[in-house]
């Protein structure tokens, strides 16, 4: 007579991700696959949350191709990178994978044939986008030229989103800060990816404390150049506390929101907020009642340097000037003059990574060498687009 196997336990998904991270911890991946594992199984976790979906026993394949939908949705509407999208999933994939191990799953329902044909295909070349000195001048004289139209037509608080722009500009452009360091991630609640605080600003000393891309906490450098509209923002926008986001959003739904939220949480009652919002500018009601204004989001500042390069007549092969593009243009910048300089300034863990970052440079410069060796040894006119042949 055969027997039917016990079902495995129903554990809690929050307690499976738990354990998996700690797992993870102590193998191979150490502390930075911890890090971003939990990102990427955060996500997912928040995804199930308003679905009612708390324990193993909720999931199958359904629920999965599903998340692989909204995956492909975020990759549409241009919130994740394809390869962002799917390394998400497979992390997913992987801590369900670990679930079977443990017996706690009979079979991995991210693994279903119907749920991954549901991913996003990451076929694109990688984007190769930098911002080149030009861009960066015609963007900085764009960005003053708002900021005085606007003292000159509504004074100082006419102008503190100008000059807030032209400080995030500036700043993209000499730190090489990655956009998820500064700004807003919609779907990573950890303090650090909720956007650069002023605490975390040292414009005496040209330093500011990010969390990068390995999860950890690194001072990133903060030149001269950006200081000094860093600086001017910081006067204009005087913040009520240290708390506040470096960039906070200029979007006054988001406002009202926080407004809501944060003086709900210290028991007013909805009358007491909406009768408050009645009487004063949200501004003020910022300022007055300690409320920190959420950071603009990493799509927002997307957007925003969308606008802006159209109202400078930037084109670059018929896109806008991205965010990240900043990153990669200061670094095409600095390994010219010295691979370690652009080592230091992007805070590569190994100069390794920089010169793969730049081999383009590197390819360039070892065709120039090779020209004149080739020229020397073969002589001036064996360049295959000479003179004679192009007539």
């Amino acid at each position: 007579m055969t027997t039917t196997p016990d079902p495995p336990p129903d554990a809690a998904i929050s307690d499976v991700v738990g354990r998996y991270l700690e797992a993870k911890a102590k193998g191979q991946g150490g502390g930075n696959y911890r890090g971003l594992a939990a990102a990427a199984l955060e996500r997912w976790t928040s995804w199930l949350e308003p679905r009612g979906i708390d324990r193993l026993a909720g999931l199958d394949d359904g629920v999965m191709r599903a998340y692989a939908q909204d995956l492909r949705s975020a990759v549409r509407d241009g919130d994740l990178a394809a390869s962002t999208a799917n390394t998400y999933y497979a992390t997913v994939r992987a801590c369900l994978s670990w679930a079977v191990e443990d017996g706690l799953l009979v079979e991995n329902p991210a693994a279903a044939a119907r749920a991954t044909k549901e991913l996003p295909e990451d076929t694109a070349e990688p984007d190769r986008q930098f911002w080149s000195p030009d861009d960066v001048r015609a963007l900085l004289v764009h960005t003053t030229e708002r900021v005085d139209d606007a003292l000159s037509e509504g004074g100082i608080e006419a102008a503190a989103v100008p000059i807030r722009d032209r400080a995030l500009v500036s700043l993209l452009a000499s730190t090489g800060v990655r956009g998820a360091e500064v700004f807003r991630d919609a779907d990573d609640h950890r303090a650090g990816r909720q956007g650069l605080r002023w605490d975390r600003v040292d414009l005496d000393g040209g330093a500011m404390l990010v969390l990068g891309k390995n999860q950890k906490w690194e001072h990133a450098q903060l030149p001269d150049q950006a200081r000094e509209h860093l600086r001017r923002h910081h006067d204009v926008q005087e913040p009520a506390s240290d708390d506040w986001p470096v960039f906070p959003t200029a979007h006054a739904p988001s406002l009202y929101s926080a407004v809501r939220e944060q003086l709900g949480q210290r028991d007013w009652s909805e009358h007491a907020i909406e009768e408050l919002l009645d009487e004063d500018s949200v501004d003020t009601v910022l300022r007055e009642h300690d409320v920190v204004p959420p950071a603009i989001t990493v799509r927002g500042a997307r957007s925003l340097m969308k606008r802006l390069c159209e109202q400078a007549e930037i084109d670059v092969g018929g896109e806008y000037l991205k965010p990240h593009g900043a990153r990669r243009g200061l670094g095409d910048l600095l390994y010219r003059e010295s691979a370690e300089l652009a080592q230091s300034a992007l805070r590569h863990e190994s100069i390794r990574t920089t010169h793969d970052a730049y081999s383009h440079i590197d390819a360039s410069e070892t065709a120039d060498a090779v020209e004149n060796v080739l020229s020397d040894a073969w002589g001036s006119g064996t360049a295959g687009d000479d003179e004679a042949e192009r007539r």
